[in-house]
């Protein structure tokens, strides 16, 4: 039984609900009428259901594709404007207890090198991602209550924050890690999280199942259903996701859209962030025993739907994907990007020997975040580090009223424009400081509320000076 308030995974995620979403969608994938009620529904800035999603991602007529990439384009650049925020993972930890299939941590895997981030270690590591110019990053770890407690995880957000290396500092500690309480939620929060992320991998309960077939990963309604107790335990910026390629990706993109539904029901607020990975090569795994991989333009595809689907929400692509893909997905809807990424645990002081592998895939966008800043200047995007909304309360549901009354510009615009100059200040090469310095220029007089304006200016003449850190 279908209903998008329970508690039980079963229900908000049901599978027969999807079932009969998917039927429906193919018994309406050319019904012309409906797809342009669909359309014009997306063009409020109010979003799709499931349903109405799904028809669109069924549809085969090739100018219905283009009226969604050019409305997807819209919502994005009229929400976002040309804001792209940058962060990166740092991995704590690969130990793990879980047996999944597709990820080279999984516990029988003896060929990958096992390693553990020591807090001195930890403190190297955050003084290198400063160094580069990074203020927000996502800690990752394997599920292992030996290895890696959760009194670990809140010991090294307790010590990411303390590091400072001249202007340097990490303003913003997303976390990824494993299903938890509501009491240790509790404790995640109190210490000062950003986002807590969740990947569902999938939505299947039998292909989940199948895919985790031991440690506590494998119990599908625990992990469903861990966005709900990680907001009954105060974080109401929460990040959700799947692994495309375990699943089809028609299944797991209707149950994607029904948890986020899930969400707003019953907490008011959606999810703060959708990422979209698509399986890639790892140690110990190969992508050619994975049958359900999702082709480019299909892939394109879905990051138009979700953000038409759910236009308020942050989009995160990693370095997953190639640099051509990134590129066209900041048009259609991402809005986050990581860059200088490494993947091992470990890898930002010094890189890692390949006798030492401990990454959890392989990147296919590699370059450094210079590079990666100085190709977003060169799209006409603003690269952007700032965390202000974080660390000013506007979270949750205060955050999405001001996205959805369009006042988060007043915010959004100029701390991006001051995080980026923080950057070609400190860290940019002479062509990224030259053609940041035009950028934010040029950017300063689009902003529409001249008060904003002439206080967004004043600060970065005051940075000069040796001042950081201005927000709005």
């Amino acid at each position: 039984m279908y209903d998008v308030k329970s508690p039980k995974a079963e229900e908000f995620i049901s599978h027969q609900e999807i079932l009969d979403t998917l039927a429906y969608a193919e018994e309406n994938k050319e019904n012309r009428e409906l797809l342009d009620e669909i359309l014009a529904k997306a063009a409020t800035f109010k979003g799709l259901n499931h349903r109405e999603a799904a028809v669109l991602l069924e549809c085969p007529l090739p100018e219905y594709k283009e009226k969604l990439f050019a409305l997807a384009k819209e919502i994005k650049k009229t929400i976002y404007g040309d804001r792209i925020v940058l962060f990166a993972p740092l991995y704590l930890s690969n130990y793990c207890i879980n047996g999944c299939v597709y990820c080279p941590y999984h516990s029988k895997n003896r060929d990958i090198k096992r390693k553990k981030l020591t807090q001195e270690q930890i403190k190297e590591e955050v003084i290198a991602l400063e160094a580069m110019g990074h203020k927000r990053i996502v800690i990752e770890s394997g599920e292992d209550p030996l290895n890696n407690p959760l009194e670990y995880i809140l010991e090294s957000i307790k010590t990411i924050y303390s590091i400072k290396n001249k202007n340097g500092e990490i303003r913003r500690v997303n976390v990824n890690i494993a299903a938890c309480s509501v009491e240790d939620y509790k404790k995640l929060h109190d210490v000062g999280i950003g986002t807590y992320t969740l990947f569902q991998e999938t939505y299947n309960k039998e292909n989940y199942e199948a895919l985790h077939p031991t440690g506590p990963k494998s119990d599908y309604a625990y992990h469903t259903e861990a966005m709900d107790r990680a907001m009954q335990g105060g974080i109401d910026d929460v990040g959700i996701g799947v692994l495309y390629g375990l699943e089809h990706y028609k299944y797991d993109f209707v149950g994607l859209l029904m948890h986020a539904e899930h969400l707003e029901a019953v907490f008011g607020v959606g999810p703060h962030t959708i990422s979209v990975p698509r399986i890639c090569p790892a140690d110990d795994i190969d992508v050619d025993d994975f049958s359900n991989a999702v082709p480019d333009d299909i892939f394109e595809k879905i990051v138009a739907l979700i953000r038409v689907s759910t236009p308020y929400t942050g989009m995160i692509m990693s370095t997953r994907e190639t640099q051509e893909m990134r590129e066209r997905g900041l048009a259609l809807g991402i809005s986050q990007i990581s860059g200088g990424s490494r993947t091992s645990v470990g890898g930002y002081k010094e890189e890692e020997k390949p006798e030492d592998n401990s990454a959890q895939f392989d990147r296919s966008d590699t370059r450094t975040l210079d590079e990666i800043v100085d190709w977003l200047l060169d799209l006409g995007y603003v690269p952007s580090f700032c965390t202000a909304c974080y660390r000013a309360g506007r979270t949750g549901d205060r955050f999405m009223a001001l996205a959805k009354s369009g006042q988060i510009h007043n915010c959004c615009q100029p701390n991006a424009l001051m995080t980026l100059n923080e950057y070609i200040m400190d860290y940019g090469n002479e062509k990224t400081k030259t053609h940041g310095a035009k950028v934010i220029e040029s950017q300063l007089e689009n902003i529409k509320n001249d008060l904003v304006k002439d206080k967004a200016k004043a600060y970065i003449a005051q940075m000069k000076d040796g001042e950081r850190d201005f927000r709005f």
